[in-house]
């Protein structure tokens, strides 16, 4: 695969998306959720994302959709205003070409320059090396694991936390987002 093209996602791939995220959900443990959500219930959670003002982006080969990624609010609470979550998946036949890193930078550079200054990957089980390696390769420091934390597919599944500083970090007094 030549290299993928990265843009900001708009509702037109929305049906892509909902191809790329079913079977994470029916294969995966990358996420979850036992029963992948429809296109209906994936519009609604991208207008969600995107009217809160958070960043999400799509790659693209050859004009197909074959990746997309997000930010979205770590909690709800105010004190947490300043730190996203990623989400970042891939299909099937793109992955370990690059995708994913092209698509983790172009997230990280947004949310810097939205002024937040933390990026937390919760990464769905701890045998998922390659979304583990993907955010090591990006910067992402390993925080910690929550064991057992879910349960699919007959066995327990942890959690990875890791963590990636943004812009200037907790060295500043933030300024308030717009």
């Amino acid at each position: 695969m030549t290299k993928a093209t990265v843009r900001a996602a708009t509702r037109a791939d929305v049906a892509a998306i909902t191809a790329i995220y079913r079977p994470a959900v029916l294969n995966g443990t990358a996420s979850f959720e036992l029963q992948p959500p429809d296109e209906a219930e994936m519009l609604r959670r991208f207008t969600a994302v995107t009217a809160a003002g958070y960043p999400y982006f799509v790659a693209t080969h050859d004009e197909r959709v074959v990746g997309y990624a997000y930010a979205n609010a770590y909690r709800t609470r105010p004190a947490y205003r300043f730190t996203v979550e990623d989400s970042v998946y891939i299909a099937p036949d793109a992955q370990g070409k690059g995708v994913g890193g092209a698509l983790l930078k172009a997230l990280v550079a947004a949310s810097t320059a939205k002024g937040f200054r933390l990026m937390v990957a919760v990464i769905g089980d701890s045998r998922n090396f390659a979304s583990i390696a993907l955010h090591r390769s990006v910067g992402f420091k390993f925080c910690g694991t929550i064991h057992s934390v879910g349960h699919k597919f007959s066995r327990w599944l942890d959690s990875v936390i890791m963590e990636l500083p943004l812009g200037e970090g907790d060295t500043s007094a933030p300024q308030e987002m717009a």
